[in-house]
């Protein structure tokens, strides 16, 4: 018989056995997540838990509960002060669905990868599930998909413009952005007897208003009786009918997303409108100042985690796989890119951890029994932005800019790697430490200022293959993304492989794109196809732009208007022109050849498809074209029996 394992806390409780082992009749908050319950920090719905249970709450989780009826959210009771609902560690439409709206193969925050066990739009249904087995009981929202989806939003899937979520969750409080400081608040003040109706002044907070409240945020700046900073979003009626006023509420809400300076949002709904105070503040760098109203970084990831999934599972989760040996260093990332959720969910300010902190996490790492000496990754949203921020605490609270790194560097930007530096070091130096590798993404503008880290990377955290993600080599599609040019990720090549030469390594690059993303067309993917023959690139995976809830570039692919410049902006609607696009990435690949060709003969670049060093794809074979025929003559047939 197998000795049971022991492990070094208690996991928080998700039965009421679980609850009775501990002498609770009660918890005060359950916290409701479409993932599978892993006792780890990288997944947010169970950071937030084990947060306020290191706070003193008595706190339990529901995992991917079976939503068709009320009765799984009765599982632990009626909590004392809240259901706290998330969809898990990813929007639930995008863990679903891919850009070609076809259901993905595996759900990798569920147990074996299986599939279905969350519903589409799970923060709806979750709440709507809760309210049903508790009708009294608060219900505050948080995670990625409430977070991105707190404004009248453009949906991918459904191809149309969604209300703010609150009004279809009818939950009570919405934290936006990750959550610590608000769910604190929020915990704390229900805790010493307010209502949650009271809790209207939470930074990082969204909640409904009526007519009446919604008239005094709309009237003329002289008249106004409560806020006169309340900035007033385009209704949803209005960004439904007019694509313009959409592009305006995405550069109206972009403009008020740094805390500092960050003003009131409304955005009215038919006679009731969504009010967002401004975002919660930045938490603070290492172990902060130690008291209760102060949240830090270094807390959170000294809290009770025991690292692994809940012991209920017999199967692995593949998410838990990637990041069970992993280090976190900081959050947040002010690169701004136009594409990526990161900004708006993090934030644009760095928090980072201390060293001593990582240190600790580290040495936890090694006394796991499969841990043989290798982190996988020591990086967060991005490899290198460790200790980063701006020069000037006083101009980064008044900076209304979106990057700090577009279209070039902010002289104000304190880019010193040697925190970085310094800390990969120790940790190569922690005893039981083989191999450090850097798994997370380099971003090349800010490390070519830093010969010594490239040679750092090169020599001691790279594995063979460094990722990178250049995106495009478009000037015209790069501006579009907020990226750098293609010149400062050619210099960033020469110095890896320079370091990497002098290291005695044979290392490579492996740099990632982006195809169908607003601003490209078929021939700005032709140039690109051409840079990656012309360099040796034949990159495997290849990302289809899927425009997610609320980014810069979602805006632009909904409305056709850079909502930045007020400038239209071409952008690939069709799938099967973003097939195209994709194709001609994979020029190399054989079964991309049809696609590509056709590409090349709609963009006018016939004279690529050939033989010769200079062409892209070769003609098509006679095999080739009998197989087109006949997929040809099926699809007519088809056509005649519908």
């Amino acid at each position: 018989m197998a000795t049971p394992i022991r492990y070094a806390h208690p996991f928080l409780p998700v039965t009421r056995a679980d609850m009775k082992a501990r002498g609770w009749e009660q918890l005060d908050i359950i916290i409701v997540t479409g993932d599978a319950y892993v006792d780890h920090p990288a997944f947010g719905p169970v950071l937030i838990a084990r947060f306020l249970e290191g706070r003193g709450f008595k706190v339990g989780i529901i995992s991917q509960p079976d939503w068709h009826s009320a009765e799984p959210f009765k599982e632990l009771g009626k909590p004392r002060l809240f259901f706290g609902v998330a969809a898990g560690n990813l929007d639930s439409m995008l863990n679903r669905l891919t850009a070609q709206k076809k259901n993905r193969s595996e759900d990798q925050y569920s147990p074996g990868g299986r599939t279905n066990a969350r519903p589409d739009r799970a923060t709806i249904v979750y709440a709507q599930r809760c309210r049903e087995a508790y009708p009294d009981v608060p219900i505050v929202l948080g995670g990625i998909e409430a977070s991105l989806r707190r404004i009248a939003h453009y949906d991918y899937w459904s191809d149309k413009v969604r209300r703010a979520i609150l009004f279809d969750a009818k939950a009570d409080l919405l934290v936006f952005g990750m959550g610590e400081r608000p769910i604190w608040e929020i915990a704390d003040r229900l805790n010493r007897g307010e209502r949650i109706e009271e809790l209207r002044d939470v930074r990082g907070t969204a909640y409904l208003i009526n007519d009446e409240a919604m008239k005094v945020h709309e009237a003329d700046p002289a008249r106004r009786a409560a806020d006169q900073k309340t900035v007033v979003l385009p209704s949803y009626e209005e960004v439904v009918a007019d694509k313009e006023a959409f592009a305006r509420m995405s550069r109206d809400f972009q403009m008020e997303t740094n805390p500092g300076n960050g003003r009131p949002l409304a955005q009215r709904h038919g006679n009731r409108a969504v009010y967002f105070n401004p975002p919660a503040l930045p938490l603070e760098d290492g172990a902060g100042k130690g008291n209760s109203a102060s949240v830090a970084m270094d807390e959170l990831y000294d809290l009770k985690f025991n690292r692994v999934p809940h012991p209920m599972y017999r199967e692995p989760i593949p998410a838990y796989e990637t990041v069970k040996h992993s280090v976190v260093l900081m959050r947040g990332c002010f690169g701004g890119c136009t594409f990526c959720s990161i900004t708006e969910h993090e934030g644009r300010v760095i928090q980072s951890r201390s060293a001593e902190s990582v240190l600790r996490e580290v040495r936890a790492l090694r006394r796991m029994g499969d841990f043989r000496g290798t982190l996988t990754d020591l990086g967060g949203p991005t490899a290198n932005m460790y200790k980063l921020k701006c020069k000037s605490e006083d101009i980064e609270k008044r900076c209304r800019k979106l990057s700090c790194v577009h279209p070039g560097v902010c002289e104000n930007l304190d880019t010193d790697h040697g925190p970085l530096i310094d800390l990969m070091k120790q940790v190569r130096q922690e005893e039981g430490i083989k191999h450090v590798f850097i798994a997370s993404g380099v971003r090349y503008d800010l490390a070519e200022r830093s010969p010594e880290y490239v040679k750092e990377l090169a020599a001691h955290h790279v594995g063979g293959q460094l990722s990178v993600a250049p995106e495009h080599v478009s000037k015209r599609v790069l501006e579009k993304m907020k990226k750098p040019g293609i010149e400062s990720f050619e210099r960033f090549q020469t110095m890896f492989a320079c370091a990497s030469e002098e290291a005695g390594k044979e290392q490579y690059d492996i740099p990632y794109f982006i195809s169908g993303h607003p601003g490209s067309e078929l021939k700005d993917m032709v140039e690109l196809a051409l840079w990656l023959k012309q360099n040796g690139k034949r990159p495997r995976q290849v990302q289809d732009f899927i425009p997610t809830p609320m980014s810069v570039a979602t805006a632009m692919y909904y409305s056709g208007l850079d909502p930045l410049k007020m400038e239209p902006v071409y952008t690939a609607r069709g799938l099967r022109e973003k097939k195209l696009q994709k194709a001609l990435l994979l020029y190399w690949n054989p079964e991309q050849w049809p696609l590509a060709r056709e590409a090349l003969i709609q963009a006018g670049r016939e004279d690529l498809i050939g033989r010769g060093p200079h062409a892209l794809v070769p003609p098509e074979t006679s095999a080739e074209a009998s197989r087109r025929k006949q997929a040809e003559a099926r699809e007519r047939q088809d056509r005649r029996v519908r």
